[in-house]
């Protein structure tokens, strides 16, 4: 799930297909701000390695920043950010168990050593944004597309 042909800069993993309605907000995002990204449903817990070999290999594909999005124990942001050097920006999920206050606390309680930035609960649009920031730090049309946005939300 590419805009055009282009290689995807931005990975989107999550940990089970029902995790897909609430990251579609991050895929209309990044669409609308044209910037190429992937799609991986992969389970941290179910099956891991495929979680490994989709990370590990992030940046040989082009990668230049993932969003990571998992529920309840909420592994997979952590997972992946220990098999790639690049950032992972976590996407708690909403849970029938507690809200999504599981999926939250487990991403923010990472290891010294191993980052993750983490958005609000069910928070899959600014998480598309943040992307968008963190490429716009080595990349004036992306920093473009923020400023252009910020520009007419403060019109709005």
């Amino acid at each position: 799930m590419a805009a055009g042909n282009e290689t995807p800069l931005v990975g989107i993993i999550m940990g089970s297909e029902s995790d897909m309605p609430a990251m579609e907000a991050c895929m209309k995002q990044l669409d609308e701000f044209g910037v190429p990204y992937e799609v991986k449903v992969a389970s941290a817990h179910r099956r891991p390695a495929e979680v490994h070999d989709w990370a590990s290999s992030a940046v040989e594909r082009g990668l230049r920043v993932i969003v990571a999005a998992a529920g309840k124990a909420a592994h997979l942001g952590g997972v992946v950010a220990a098999y790639t050097p690049l950032p992972v920006i976590a996407v708690p999920m909403k849970t029938s168990d507690l809200g999504g206050l599981d999926s939250l606390l487990s991403m923010v309680q990472m290891p010294s050593g191993v980052p993750v930035a983490c958005v609000a609960i069910n928070g899959a649009k600014n998480a598309a944004i943040l992307a968008v920031q963190m490429l716009g730090t080595g990349d004036e049309a992306m920093r473009r597309k923020i400023v252009d946005m910020k520009a007419s939300m403060a019109e709005a």
